[in-house]
């Protein structure tokens, strides 16, 4: 079982960035005209770095053996048993021994937590006459539930659901692999300064 967690909407748009960029690069190659496309190259080159390790790298991997963070530059991996807590501020925030673990995506921004307060709201009827639905018990019963959550509140709900689970069955205590420095995050760091040196050098 392998569940990935992470901001739909920054992932779609990150792609839609590397299919610019791609186009680009392109244009670029059949169009070289020396120093000012070397620039465009690095420009474009440090813009998808920055896209790629703030909105397709960051995640939240809920994995059999723990729980993996991958945030923009690190990943942290903990398993279940080592978890003590999970709240949910504007990041999700995990707790193992005395450190808290901040997971990048999914998060909950003020928007969200309001439009999240508003869902289960009576609406205001206007008018003499009912135009909407009226919903079963059973959807009304969802609504309530879901009232006031976001998606960053409905993550931390299953991974402290998984870590209650992995308590109750006593699971051995996993090894805690400390936040490691992201090699694919690295080299697209890499990448984009060589860029930058080469247009600056050239």
């Amino acid at each position: 079982m392998k569940q990935t967690y992470r901001s739909a909407t920054a992932f779609v748009l990150g792609w839609i960035w590397v299919a610019f960029v791609a186009f680009n690069a392109f244009d670029l190659t059949i169009r070289y005209s020396g120093k000012s496309s070397l620039v465009a190259g690095a420009v474009l080159g440090v813009l998808t770095a920055v896209v790629y390790v703030t909105a397709l790298r960051p995640a939240t991997v809920v994995t059999q053996d723990g729980l993996r963070v991958r945030n923009p530059l690190r990943t942290t991996f903990l398993p279940w048993s080592a978890i003590d807590d999970v709240q949910v501020s504007h990041t999700i925030n995990i707790t193992h021994g005395e450190k808290v673990l901040r997971a990048w995506t999914p998060q909950a921004s003020a928007r969200e937590r309001a439009r999240a307060n508003r869902r289960g709201a009576p609406r205001e009827q206007r008018g003499r006459y009912r135009t909407e639905p009226v919903l079963s018990k059973g959807e009304r019963a969802a609504q309530e539930a879901m009232t006031g959550k976001t998606h960053a509140d409905w993550v931390a709900e299953q991974i402290t659901e998984r870590v209650e689970t992995a308590k109750r069955r006593d699971e051995p205590s996993g090894q805690v692999r400390a936040a490691v420095w992201a090699p694919d995050a690295i080299v697209a760091v890499v990448a984009a300064l060589a860029l930058v040196a080469v247009a600056v050098l050239l």
